[in-house]
């Protein structure tokens, strides 16, 4: 049996080549835990307001064919995060302000947070809308004003970080830890695998 990796390395290489179209550095740490084999190029979109879990999908595609024309030998990586309690979404928080009404929020109830991931390649498309369960505990103000001023809460949904000082918020999960991080390691694994990347050592 031939082996490409021997005869065609170059080959190989493209064919494993993987670019993330994301300005957020989380996302680059948590990809980089499947593969230290890929490239960063923001994507330049409007993301819109989502209403929907289906819209933060819609984003992700918009990410991924926002960068594809530059990348059309890679396997292109688009993803968006939100977070939801009881219809309502929850972006970023424009001001401390807004950061403390949400976390007030949250606080005692479950919310879920929903991550779209869309993957483009010369081989298709593949996609997914992966959902987590959140409970926090009851926070007095006082611990919400402790956390808002020892963490910048302004780029994160749902204004937290469940890998910071919000950690100790948390009561109980339900899915995928990382994927409330905003990128769901093992989705995007599998996704990938079906366009044809396989891990190499």
């Amino acid at each position: 049996m031939i082996s490409m990796t021997l005869d065609y390395p170059n080959a190989v290489r493209e064919a494993q080549r993987i670019v993330l179209a994301s300005s957020s550095p989380r996302r680059a740490q948590l990809l980089a835990l499947i593969t230290k084999r890929f490239e960063i190029a923001a994507p330049k979109v409007d993301e819109g307001v989502p209403t929907g879990p289906e819209d933060l999908l819609t984003a992700a595609r918009r990410k991924a064919e926002a960068v594809w024309p530059d990348h059309r030998e890679a396997i292109v990586v688009g993803a968006d995060t939100g977070v939801f309690l009881a219809g309502r979404h929850f972006g970023k928080p424009r001001d401390l302000a807004e950061a403390r009404e949400m976390l007030g929020a949250l606080a005692g109830r479950w919310h879920t947070v929903v991550t779209g991931v869309h993957l483009l390649s010369t081989q298709g498309r593949e996609e997914a809308l992966v959902e987590t369960r959140v409970k926090f505990h009851p926070l007095s103000p006082e611990e919400i004003d402790w956390y808002l001023a020892s963490e910048d809460v302004l780029d994160k949904a749902g204004a937290y970080a469940i890998q910071g000082r919000a950690g100790v918020f948390v009561e109980r999960i339900e899915g995928d830890f990382f994927n409330v991080m905003g990128f769901p390691i093992a989705t995007v694994y599998r996704l990938l695998k079906r366009l044809g990347w396989r891990p190499l050592p």
